[in-house]
């Protein structure tokens, strides 16, 4: 259902500097880009996640609401991505935990300040 969602940045290299060793953790990595935007994924046929410079080059925005999900899956596998992006420089928005009983996530925002949610969801 998802091909692919697109996150800014202001600076690319600092970007793709954290995304690169954010996301080698759940077995991504740049798939393909240019220079002013590269995309994440496991294949071209699985969704994806693309940091860009916005094209209209106005200055991003991380977008209030707005949050890109990551699986982690695995409780450990969450604590773990969560842990990776505070090391890369990430800031904490609530650290891992149970939030419901079928939904295990840690939050953080990036080095531009967009949310990611690192989760674990079992159903039964």
């Amino acid at each position: 259902m998802l091909g692919y969602t697109t996150i800014g940045t202001s600076d690319m290299d600092r970007a793709t500097e954290f995304y690169d060793a954010l996301l080698a953790e759940v077995g991504a990595k740049q798939l393909f880009g240019m220079d002013r935007i590269k995309f994440y994924g496991t294949a071209l046929d699985q969704a994806m996640l693309a940091v860009c410079i916005p094209y209209n080059e106005e200055a991003h925005d991380h977008g209030n609401g707005n949050m890109i999900a990551i699986p982690g899956g695995s409780r450990e596998g969450v604590d773990k991505l969560y842990a990776k992006a505070i090391e890369l420089g990430a800031t904490d928005e609530g650290p891992p935990g149970e939030r419901l009983p079928v939904f295990y996530g840690g939050y953080v925002r990036d080095l531009d300040g967009n949310k990611l949610c690192f989760f674990e969801m079992k159903m039964g």
